[in-house]
């Protein structure tokens, strides 16, 4: 058995957290069914993040489109700030109420996975950067993690289905299995260049028997300028000073001519390690930090009843609008239709929480992952700091 919720049975409420079906059982016995408005964001990102990406929009559009109710959403792959929100639902509690769990679930940990993508891509700088994480994940979420790693700034994901969601082709080098089973770095590597597709780049695992400096020069004479790269995927026990290593490989493959030979390293890396060692390496395999990422920590609140502000304590009551400016992306939050200040850089202020759907009609259409990948990378642009 398989211990995961498939779609249907996310629509059919059953992985809402009881206490929103009590509710509902409460309200429908007492015959209350009032209008709401409720919004979502985050009061905090994790270990202190200046920013986070937005991510999950589409599931969570997914399961509101046919409900009657009007959304209002932030375009998805959106640099987003604490208490700003980022989703608003408008329509009776009854008709959406008792998906809260569902759609926090995807908005959390969705952003969380772009978010560390996005900043291992501003570490990375102009270096590759792919996401080999899949089996850190149940593999029934994994297509979700992919996906996401992609819009957040990955060049590329290894797990076919994943890929498939990006709209891209799978990446990936080889196993230490292939290499084992085969019994020898230089054989592997010249079965693969036999076997596999000519579209795919040439890139030898390193690692796996002998000193990380001779397997580069045995596969790099083997194979000549058909070998794109070489990975090192070194375990932390074997490392000692990791860039020493990268430094030494590199010195010995162009002193041989072998220039063009590039240098992928994967392995226990985030965005730190990927800022220390960018300037000796050409491209990174992450697995753990994207799809492990930390959530980004969304919450759902009724801000309206009826039309009439109202909120609990801690939350500003009524519909807002969301206010950034199109040249430095400073945003503002104000009571909804009220106009922002001028921005002080003399951008314009223009409203990012815009209408999506109304009882069912989509306003636009929903970006392609290329698009919103874009949207990541155009953004981080701006940026100065993780």
């Amino acid at each position: 058995m398989i211990h995961t919720a498939d779609s249907q049975q996310i629509r059919d409420g059953l992985v809402t957290d009881v206490y929103f079906e009590r509710t509902r059982e409460i309200l429908r016995a007492k015959g209350i069914d009032r209008s709401v408005t409720a919004e979502f964001l985050a009061k905090d990102f994790p270990r202190d993040y200046p920013w986070a990406v937005l991510a999950g929009m589409e599931e969570c559009v997914a399961l509101l489109k046919d409900l009657p109710v009007d959304v209002r959403i932030i375009q998805e792959g959106t640099f987003i700030h604490p208490f700003q929100p980022v989703l608003e639902i408008r329509g009776k509690y009854l008709d959406f109420g008792r998906y809260e769990t569902a759609l926090l679930g995807f908005l959390c940990q969705a952003s969380g996975v772009a978010t560390m993508a996005a900043r291992c891509r501003k570490a990375a700088e102009n270096r590759t950067l792919n996401s080999f994480g899949a089996r850190r994940m149940h593999p029934a979420i994994a297509p979700m993690v992919e996906r996401n790693a992609y819009i957040g700034g990955c060049d590329g994901v290894a797990m076919g289905l994943g890929a498939q969601l990006a709209g891209i082709e799978p990446s990936g080098t080889m196993p230490h299995a292939l290499i084992l089973i085969m019994g020898d770095t230089v054989a592997a590597t010249q079965a693969f260049h036999d076997i596999i597709d000519p579209r795919v780049k040439r890139v030898s695992l390193i690692d796996t028997f002998n000193d990380e400096k001779m397997e580069a020069l045995n596969v790099a004479e083997a194979l000549g300028k058909d070998l794109y790269a070489v990975r090192l995927d070194t375990p932390k026990s074997r490392r000692g000073d990791f860039r020493k290593i990268l430094e030494e490989v590199r010195w010995e493959l162009d002193l041989r001519g072998h220039k063009h030979v590039k240098l992928f390293i994967s392995g226990g890396l985030d965005e730190y390690r990927i800022q220390e060692l960018r300037d000796c390496v050409d491209a990174f395999g992450v697995g753990t930090a994207i799809t492990a990422a930390p959530v980004i920590d969304f919450s759902m609140d009724i801000v309206e009843v009826e039309n009439k502000p109202l909120a609990k304590r801690g939350k500003r009551s009524g519909s807002k609008s969301v206010m950034r400016c199109d040249a430095c992306m400073a945003t503002e939050v104000v009571p909804q239709r009220k106009k922002a200040k001028p921005c002080s850089c003399g951008g314009t202020m223009v409203e990012i929480l815009k209408p999506f759907l109304s009882k069912g009609n989509m306003k636009t259409a929903l970006p392609a992952p290329r698009e919103i990948r874009d949207h990541v990378i155009g953004q981080l642009a701006k940026i100065q700091d993780l």
